[in-house]
C-alpha cells in the first residue's frame, strides 16, 4: 500500500519506507532506465487497491451472511469451504457465467456505462485511504475533497442505469437514488468540513496525525460526537443500506434501477455497494476514530521498551499495529451496518427526504458553526 516519495536515504529515514524508491532501485539494478522503471511502477498501486477492495468485499459478503444468519437463528453458509468462506467466490463465479441480457428497447451504451460509473469512482476513492503514516497510495493535499467529488459521480451511474433500462420501476429507482444522494451528500460534506476545520487540512494523513497526540482521548469522536453520528447516517444512506435502501426497495420497485440487469453488470452494482460500505467505514475510522492510531500513543510504548521511535523495530511494529487497528475499526463499523440491516425497518421515501433536509442539514450546519466557535474559543483543544 504505499508511497511517500523520497530521493535520498535521509528522506527515507525521516519519512519511513518508500516502496516506489525500493522498487525503482531493484528494477534499475537489472539495467532498466529510471523513466521506464517509473512506468512499470504506475499500475502496481492501482492493482494493489483493486485487490484490497475485492478482498474487503469478499470478507464483508461472508460476514453479512453469517451475521444475518445469527440474527435470524440460522446456521448460514457452511459447506462452501470452512464455515462457508468460499460462498462469496461461488456467488461471483455464478454471476460471471450467467447470460448478459440487454432489454430490446434499452439504450445499450448507457445501459452498459451505468454499472461502470457506479464502480470506478468508488475504487478510485481508495487511493486516499491511509493504513499508516506512509501506507497509502497517494497523499494528496485535498484527499477529502477528492473523495467527496468522486462520490458525487455514483448517482449519475444509477440514474443512467434506471433511464436506459426502458422500465418505469427502474427509472423510479434511479430517480430515488439521485434524490437520496443529493439529500445526504450535503450534511455529510458539512460534517466532514467540521473535521477539516479542526485539522486545518484536507489530507487524510494530516487528519489522522492530528488525532494521535494523546491516544484514545484525542480521537475526533469525542470532539465531534454529533458530526460522527451525522456522517455515519449519511454514509449508510450513500451506500443504500437499510433502513435507507429506497432505490432498490423490492416491495415497491422490484429491485429498482437494477431490475433489468443480469450477469456481471448486475454483479458490478453489488460490488460497488459493498466496496463503498467498506470505504465509508474506513473513512469513519480515519476521520473520527484515529485511523491507524493505537489507543496508547506509540511514543509511550517506545519509552516503556527503552527504544527510540525511529528505530527499525519500532517502525515495523508501528506499521503492523497501524494496519491491524485500521482494519479492526473498519470491520467493527461494517459489523454495525450489517446488524442495522437485519434489525431496522425500511423508512418511507418521504421520511427519508425529511430526515435529510429538515433534520440532518440544519443540525450539520449548527455543528459546523459550533465547531468554528469552539475553535476560536479553545484553539488548543479544537485545532486553532
Amino acid at each position: 500500500m504505499v508511497i511517500i516519495t523520497g530521493t535520498t536515504p535521509q528522506a527515507m529515514t525521516s519519512q519511513g519506507i518508500d516502496l516506489e524508491l525500493g522498487f525503482s532501485q531493484v528494477v534499475q539494478g537489472l539495467g532498466i532506465r529510471p523513466d521506464i522503471a517509473h512506468l512499470l511502477w504506475l499500475p502496481l498501486p492501482m492493482l494493489l487497491v483493486l485487490v484490497a477492495a475485492l478482498i474487503g468485499v469478499l470478507v464483508t459478503v461472508w460476514l453479512e451472511r453469517k451475521v444475518s444468519a445469527a440474527a435470524q437463528q440460522r446456521i448460514g453458509p457452511e459447506y462452501a469451504g470452512a464455515l462457508g468462506v468460499l460462498q462469496p467466490l461461488a456467488d461471483g463465479l455464478k454471476l460471471l457465467v450467467k447470460e448478459d441480457v440487454i432489454p430490446k428497447r434499452a439504450d445499450g451504451l448507457l445501459f452498459t456505462l451505468g454499472p461502470v460509473l457506479v464502480l470506478i469512482p468508488v475504487i478510485l476513492s481508495w487511493l486516499i485511504i491511509p493504513f499508516g503514516q506512509n501506507l497509502l497510495i497517494s497523499n494528496v493535499g485535498i484527499g477529502i475533497f477528492l473523495w467527496i467529488a468522486l462520490s458525487s459521480i455514483q448517482p449519475i451511474g444509477l440514474l443512467m442505469s434506471g433511464y436506459a433500462s426502458n422500465n418505469k420501476y427502474s427509472l423510479l429507482g434511479g430517480l430515488r437514488a439521485a434524490a437520496q444522494s443529493i439529500s445526504y451528500e450535503i450534511p455529510l460534506a458539512l460534517a466532514v468540513l467540521a473535521v477539516v476545520m479542526m485539522s486545518n487540512s484536507l489530507s487524510t494523513v494530516d487528519i489522522v496525525q492530528q488525532q494521535n497526540g494523546f491516544g484514545l482521548l484525542s480521537w475526533n469522536v469525542w470532539r465531534q460526537p454529533i458530526g460522527f453520528l451525522i456522517f455515519w447516517i449519511c454514509a449508510l444512506a450513500e451506500c443504500e443500506r437499510l433502513p435507507f435502501d429506497l432505490p432498490e426497495a423490492e416491495e415497491e420497485l422490484v429491485a429498482g434501477y437494477q431490475t433489468e440487469y443480469a450477469g456481471m453488470k448486475f454483479a458490478l452494482f453489488y460490488l460497488g455497494s459493498y466496496i463503498n460500505l467498506v470505504l465509508s467505514s474506513l473513512l469513519v475510522s480515519v476521520l473520527y476514530l484515529g485511523g491507524w492510531g493505537f489507543p496508547i500513543p506509540v511514543e509511550w510504548l517506545a519509552g516503556w521498551l527503552n527504544q527510540s521511535v525511529d528505530t527499525p523495530l519500532v517502525q515495523v511494529i508501528t506499521g503492523s499495529v497501524g494496519i491491524v487497528m485500521t482494519v479492526m475499526k473498519t470491520y467493527l463499523l461494517v459489523f454495525l451496518a450489517i446488524l442495522l440491516r437485519w434489525t431496522t425497518p425500511r423508512v418511507r421515501i418521504d421520511q427519508l427526504l425529511d430526515l435529510g433536509w429538515k433534520f440532518l442539514l440544519p443540525i450539520s450546519l449548527a455543528n459546523l458553526l459550533i465547531t468554528a466557535s469552539l475553535k476560536l474559543a479553545f484553539p488548543l483543544a479544537f485545532g486553532g
